[in-house]
This record gives C-alpha cells, structure tokens and sequence, in this order.
C-alpha cells in the first residue's frame, strides 16, 4: 500500500497535465486550478455566466462568396481623331467635370489654316458658278433667236452644270475641314469624376493613343464570376449582400440593387459574370474596388443542402487549430476541434465538428477557464 500522501500526488498528476494543456492553448498561466482552492461553487456559477448560442441551420440556401471588383457603368477612354500637342490641360485625376466642359486642347494652328484655305476656294467656285449661270442665260437668249446653234448652248449648259458640281464639292470639302478643327478641342462627353490623365502639357497626341478616362460616380456595380453549374440554382430576387473588406465598419456591407446575369459564359474559365448595380449614395467606392458578393443558390431541399452557423465570435484559432467550446447535458464548456467555412456577415458556417441545436460559448476565453476548473476539481475528487 502506498502511504495517503502519495496516493493525492498520483490522483491530482491527470489535473495538471489538463492544466498545462489548456494554458498552452489559450497562451496565458492558469493559476486557478491548484488542489487546495474550493472550485466548485466558482466554476458552477461561472458555467452559468456563460453567454451562449445555438448551432443554427439552413436547409433552404446555400451561400456562396465570390470575389468581385466595383466598376462604373459609364466609363469613357477620352481619345483624339488627329494628331497634334497640346496646349491646353484644365483638369486633373480626381477633378470633377460637368458636361461639355473642357478637358484638353491641341495645337489646331494648322487646321485652321486649311479651314481659311477651304473657304477661300469655296468663294472661288461659287464665282465661277455665278458666271457659269449668267453665261448659260445668254447663251439661251441668243438660241432662241437663233444666233446660235444648240451645240453652243448645250456646252454653257454643260459647264454651268460642271461649275455648280465643283461649287458643291468645294462646300462638302470645306465643311469635313471645318469639322476636323473641332477634333482639337476634347469636352467632357457627361457630368462625372477625371480618373487618370496620363498625359501632360506639350505632348504629342495621336488617335488611338488614351489621353484621359472620366466616369460617372453615379452608377456604379459589381461584377463577379461564379462557375456556370450554379448560374441555374440562383435564388430569384434575393437581396444580395455585398462586402467592402477595406472600407470603415459602418460602410463595409451594401445590399445591391438589380442582379443581371450575362447569357454567356467564359470559354476558359467556365465562369458567368454577374452585374450587381449599386446605390447611387455610395459615394465613397470608386472603380477597381475589391469586394466580396454573398449569393445564396437554391439546394432543391437535399440533405446535402443544409448549413450550419454559429457567431464568428464563438470561434477561436491557435496555430493550425480552429475550435468552439460546445456545452455537454451538465452544461459544461467542452472543447471540439471544427472545420470552419466561409464568414457570412457575423456568422461563421461550419462545415463539420458540430450539430444543428447544439449550444456553444460566445466567449472562448471564458469558457476555456471555466473547463480548466471543472477538470482540476474532478480530478482532485
């Protein structure tokens, strides 16, 4: 028989193997478990201060997350039909414009010039018309009296018709030249926002080269790509909601307006794009935005189909351990290793490591102390 002495020494080792377990875990010394201190009516009170929640299901949908990037609905590449330096840059990135209003202007010196040449040889061939006209007039008269053959007559016919055509095309000539001197001067085509202006004063610009984006903060979307077997599942009308990792925690979630689904998919990707228009206050986004959109498919009712939630505060991570602390029949905290899902708002799915109904604690830390004294109280017993 081993004396008494060594016999509460061997009884008591268990306890404080558990102890130094859970002080590991939780990252803090735990001095409440020592044999000579009264546990039992502390951990049974603290066991009921305990906040708790319930394991929630949802058979109805099944959520799903997909990366996404606000964009603007109108969003314009301010380009040039012709070549030339500019001289002029009123706006800059970030600047607000109103329609029409001025946005670059180039050297138009040289298309001016031709304009002036233009005009100049459309009086030229409305005077040759005129006397083509007068000659024409004469050269009926003097027919008519027959001074003339009707050879002379139809040649003044026929150069007052040449006349009045090259008095046309010398007016359509004119008129392209004095349109393209309007090519210089680059407006605002709608009220809205300057995003980039990659140019600047005394470059060269040429067509196709973009020399400034302007769009409008008004209407704004998000679009996002989700594999094209569960474009079918989509739930009809849901409010779907949309999160702003790096926004301020008052702005981080927006419920969209119209979802369109576009009835093409990705020829590599398999991926559907989905248009998820925005409110017109959200006045603090801006195109290129990352954002996280939360769909919810249909799941025709399986078993398959069910979800499991708790509150993202009831779970706790150390190292490559994710837990929630599940309270027994006594309703005591017990630790249970979980595999997490996505984070929905403030729930966290579950994906297994716990049942639908079952009650876990809000408070990992809390409920952690409290199971540290309920195992050094047994233990000693």
């Amino acid at each position: 028989m081993l004396p008494s002495s060594v016999r509460r020494i061997a009884a008591f080792t268990p306890a404080l193997v558990l102890v130094s377990v859970f002080a590991s875990v939780l990252g803090a010394p735990v001095a409440a478990a020592r044999a000579d201190a009264p546990a039992a009516p502390a951990s049974a009170a603290s066991a009921k201060s305990l906040a708790v929640a319930t394991v929630r299901s949802s058979s109805d949908a099944q959520l799903y997350s997909a990366d996404g990037v606000v964009e603007a609905v109108r969003q314009s590449v301010i380009a040039t039909q012709v070549s030339g330096a500019i001289v002029e840059l009123p706006v800059k990135a970030g600047d607000r414009v109103k329609a029409g209003q001025l946005l670059i202007r180039m050297d138009a010196r040289a298309a001016n010039q031709e304009a002036k040449a233009s005009s100049a040889q459309v009086e030229a061939a409305r005077a040759a018309l005129i006397l083509a006209a007068k000659d024409y007039e004469r050269q009926k008269l003097l027919f008519n009296k027959q001074y003339i053959s009707a050879a002379q007559l139809e040649r003044a016919e026929s150069q007052f018709k040449s006349a009045s055509a090259q008095a046309n095309a010398q007016i359509a000539q004119a008129g392209a030249v004095q349109t393209q001197t309007g090519f210089y001067v680059l407006n605002a085509p709608y009220s809205g926002v300057v995003a980039e202006v990659p140019v600047t004063l005394g470059d060269m610009a040429m067509p196709g080269r973009p020399l400034m984006t302007v769009y409008d903060p008004a209407a704004l979307r998000v679009t996002a790509t989700v594999p094209q077997a569960r474009v079918a599942n989509l739930v009809a009308g849901q409010a779907v909601r949309i999160e702003f990792p790096g926004m301020p925690e008052a702005q981080r979630w927006i419920t969209a307006g119209k979802m369109t689904v576009l009835p093409v998919a990705d020829a590599a990707t398999h991926t559907v794009q989905l248009r998820l228009d925005l409110p017109g206050a959200t006045t603090a986004l801006t195109p290129g935005m990352f954002a996280r959109v939360h769909l919810a498919f249909n799941t025709n009712g399986s078993a398959q189909g069910a979800r499991l939630y708790v509150p993202s505060k009831a779970v706790f991570r150390r190292a490559e351990l994710t837990a929630v602390y599940v309270l027994n029949a006594q309703g005591q905290p017990l630790l249970r290793q979980v595999k997490a899902g996505a984070v929905t708002g403030a729930e966290q799915e579950i994906l297994s490591g716990v049942s639908a109904g079952e009650q876990v604690a809000l408070d990992p830390v809390a409920a952690a102390k409290v199971g540290v004294v309920n195992a050094a109280k047994d233990s000693s017993k």
